[in-house]
């Protein structure tokens, strides 16, 4: 804090005896910001809140691709709000599970392109796109958040890159410097890149063609090793530069020089000239030569200097390859290999994971869309962590991971990844939670409700932690090696209260799966202490949370599309599957000269449980969200090939259409509630009545 002058404390310590509010311009007196200047709009949280608020959830492994063991790194793709899953990874770099090869803590590298929050719906064609459903402040306090988060996880000499266009970026850079303080030390570059070329006519502006980068480091002290690329006209440059200088010469070069060319200091000789040729040559008049002799011995030895065949000076070729500067136009911003909107070059991404990462780094992407930056990342041997909120994005990661090339682009040989999982946060499927061993059960409920997992004995009883300060037990609703699964009544609660009553504070919290516990209270009060059940699934109680739970919602539609759609979720839900059921038939239609094979929906239902109880009809067709298909399932995983919004099935009566020589011996079909619940069936040509 900057000293006070007397005046200054006087004024202070007045203002305070009146109980009145001290001027603006004090606050940078007394709390010393990381800036003078600070976007200011309602709704903006401390930055320390956004960090102590935001609700931390477990990571569900759903699958595994390759040899993938629970005690040593694989690659994560992660489907959940990236703010409650950047919060658990928080946690993780500070258990050290989150290192670098250098032994550095956290992410080297996290680069991300989140909705540009105007509102704006995204697409091509008739692909999903996404609608930036927040706009202005809601907008930058919603990724301001992330952003705080992001700034923790990085390693002390991690950098940050986030992508973004004209209507938000300049707001974000201010909200951007203040989070990662000091911008004359800590933002490196406002890179310019190229986006999807639309040209309108009769527009009174012009066309935009450029989007920007914004390329900001954890700390002063950071890795960064640039980036060069093929010079596409190597030209012949005159070694001659303005201004005079006179530099040392090496004692070894002296015999070539004349008295006259030499200038003696303290027993140093200094000349303008240099040794070319086995003669000295001096540049022209008021200027000097572009490099020392070292340099210019190492380019005569590369065949790079020669003598003008015209004036007799020396020039130089330029070198094949040169450095990279903050303008980036000259390669792609889009591309379109994966029919995903706002798909992101490879070309770019490996600009940036090679300028700022190093071999084995770890690199994260939060809002990962169609993969890119875990795509290029394997390509050059980097290990990743990917995160978003679409099951349509998960879905497309996936296949693209797995049908990978070596080659920048896509091209090459084939490239198998390297061991990767599939987690689920924030939606959960609870029949792979109940066949976990009690003991992997009990640690993921406990990390489930933020509980502190501190086993400990009170009058006899096993407790599994503490929920702040009170106690903790996790309910054994199935015990190993037995099939039964036993319930909890008022009975378990009044036995509860006969042994620990007088050992226990106001409040002792059970975790229970939902459907043991027979009784529908959030908690049972005995004697002023409240025994709060904190149920799984989390959906039917919200006693304990300032927020109300919030559900995580999937695309409808391609046109009005919501893929990566500005939405967060606040708390935990499990999955619960959809009713379906539909007609499967082969057609030929008029208007085509082959024949279809036909998924007809006949009814959908979504099951979704929430606490404020939700009308019928809204869970019929109007919570269908997409239906997405693999031709050729082979037992083993999802890859899907071919999607249907919402909208495309209700132009077309819900029916599903597709060439019947798509569809080989197995097709699996997956039919998605608005909600991210699946349900997921096989089928087979003879269930088409092929």
């Amino acid at each position: 804090m900057k000293r006070l002058s007397d005046e200054q404390i006087n004024t202070i310590a007045e203002l305070l005896k009146e109980g009145k509010l001290l001027p603006e311009e004090y606050r940078w007196l007394l709390f010393e910001g990381k800036q003078e200047t600070e976007l200011i709009y309602a709704g903006k949280t401390r930055e320390v809140d956004a960090l102590t608020d935001t609700m931390a959830v477990p990571l569900q492994k759903v699958k595994v691709f390759g040899d993938v063991k629970d005690d040593e790194w694989h690659n994560m793709l992660i489907f959940g709000d990236n703010l409650q899953i950047l919060k658990t990874l928080l946690k993780m770099k500070e258990d050290g599970k989150l290192k670098n090869p250098d032994g550095s803590r956290g992410v080297k590298l996290i680069y991300i392109d989140p909705p540009f929050g105007t509102g704006d719906i995204y697409g091509r064609g008739d692909v999903g796109a996404y609608s930036a459903k927040l706009i202005g402040a809601k907008y930058l306090e919603w990724l301001r958040q992330r952003i705080i988060l992001l700034k923790e996880l990085l390693s002390d000499d991690g950098s940050f890159y986030m992508r973004t266009d004209y209507h938000f970026g300049h707001y974000m850079k201010t909200l951007i410097d203040e989070i990662f303080g000091s911008p004359q030390e800590n933002f490196q570059n406002e890179i310019i890149i190229n986006r999807t070329k639309k040209i309108f006519e009769g527009i009174n502006r012009f066309n935009t063609a450029s989007d920007s980068v914004f390329f900001y480091t954890k700390t002063g002290s950071y890795l960064f090793n640039g980036f060069k690329k093929e010079r596409v006209d190597q030209k012949w440059i005159a070694m001659h530069s303005p201004g005079i200088r006179w530099t040392k010469v090496d004692k070894d070069y002296l015999h070539f020089y004349k008295p006259e060319e030499l200038q003696e200091k303290n027993g140093e000789y200094y000349s303008r000239g240099r040794v070319f040729g086995g003669k000295v040559i001096i540049p022209p008049k008021g200027r000097h030569w572009t490099f020392t002799q070292d340099r210019l011995d190492e380019y005569i030895a590369e065949d790079r200097i020669r003598l003008n065949p015209k004036t007799g000076m020396p020039e130089y070729l330029t070198s094949a390859m040169e450095i990279v500067d903050s303008n980036w136009t000259d390669i792609p911003g889009y591309s379109f290999k994966w029919n995903y909107p706002t798909e992101n070059s490879e070309q770019l991404l490996k600009r940036i994971i090679k300028a700022s990462s190093n071999e084995g780094d770890i690199i994260l992407d939060a809002f990962a869309g169609s993969g890119t930056t875990a795509a290029v990342a394997e390509k050059i041997n980097r290990r990743w962590i990917m995160i978003d909120s679409s099951k349509f994005s998960i879905y497309t990661m996936i296949k693209r991971m797995l049908n990978l090339k070596r080659d920048i682009g896509n091209k090459g040989r084939s490239l198998t990844p390297k061991p990767f999982a599939v987690y689920n946060a924030g939606l959960y499927d609870m029949k792979i939670l109940k066949e976990l061993p009690f003991k992997e059960y009990r640690k993921f409920a406990l990390e489930l409700f933020q509980c502190k997992d501190e086993p400990h004995t009170l009058a006899g009883i096993d407790l599994d932690g503490y929920f702040g300060q009170d106690h903790v037990l996790v309910f054994k609703w199935k015990k190993n090696g037995d099939k039964s699964e036993y319930v909890m009544d008022r009975g378990f609660v009044d036995n509860l209260h006969s042994i620990l009553g007088k050992r226990i504070g106001k409040r002792f919290f059970i975790i229970a799966p939902a459907a043991s516990v027979l009784f529908l209270e959030d908690y049972i009060e005995k004697d002023g202490i409240k025994y709060y059940v904190l149920r799984i699934p989390y959906s039917i109680i919200d006693e304990l949370h300032k927020k109300n739970f919030k559900l995580l919602e999937q695309p409808l539609s391609a046109d009005i599309s919501e893929v990566n759609k500005v939405m967060e979720q606040v708390g935990f839900d499990f999955i619960y599957s959809p009713d379906v059921e539909c007609d499967y038939y082969i057609e030929k239609p008029k208007d085509k000269l082959y024949e279809e094979a036909a998924i007809k929906i006949k009814r959908f239902r979504s099951n979704i449980i929430s606490k404020k109880p939700i009308p019928e009809e809204e869970l019929g067709f109007k919570a269908l969200s997409m239906v997405m298909i693999d031709y050729d399932f082979n037992g083993e995983y999802f890859d899907m090939d071919d999607k249907w919004f919402v909208q495309d099935l209700e132009k077309n009566n819900y029916e599903a259409r597709f060439p019947i020589d798509k569809m080989k011996d197995k097709v699996m079909i997956v039919y998605m509630d608005m909600y991210g619940n699946e349900k997921k069936e096989v089928k087979t040509k003879k269930d088409f009545k092929i």
